[in-house]
């Protein structure tokens, strides 16, 4: 395993990263960007879960860093959650749908893996 030196070397970080893009994509939907509360708290969400590993990343100690995966990884599901919004409302199909929810379920797999792999270290 390559050693990781910066937090854009984990992959955990640029899935987020691509789940980011995705939700501003997505945000851009002309029925949704009417809804200025939903695509706000969504878009918030989605960069906590790669802001939040980038910052504990950064952090002193191991113990720290789990602690914003975790935080990370539950903005993920919050994403998740969201996104039964967007599909209840027809603000977007079951194709989008089932897109984010595959980027965000992969975001938050690899995330809960490094938990458990900095857990067993």
């Amino acid at each position: 395993m390559a050693k990781i030196e910066r937090f854009e070397d984990l992959n955990c970080w640029k899935e987020a990263r691509e789940l980011v893009k995705l939700i501003f994509i997505t945000c851009d939907n002309e029925k949704l960007k009417r809804d200025f509360g939903l695509v706000d708290q969504l878009k918030r969400a989605a960069i906590s879960v790669m802001n939040n590993i980038a910052e504990g990343f950064g952090r002193y100690s191991k113990k720290e860093f789990i602690r914003f995966l975790d935080f990370s990884q539950s903005s993920a599901l919050e994403v998740l959650s969201m996104s039964y919004v967007l599909i209840d409302l027809n603000y977007i199909d079951k194709n989008e749908f089932e897109l984010i929810q595959t980027k965000t379920n992969n975001t938050k797999n690899l995330i809960l893996g490094l938990i458990k792999y900095l857990k067993t270290k």
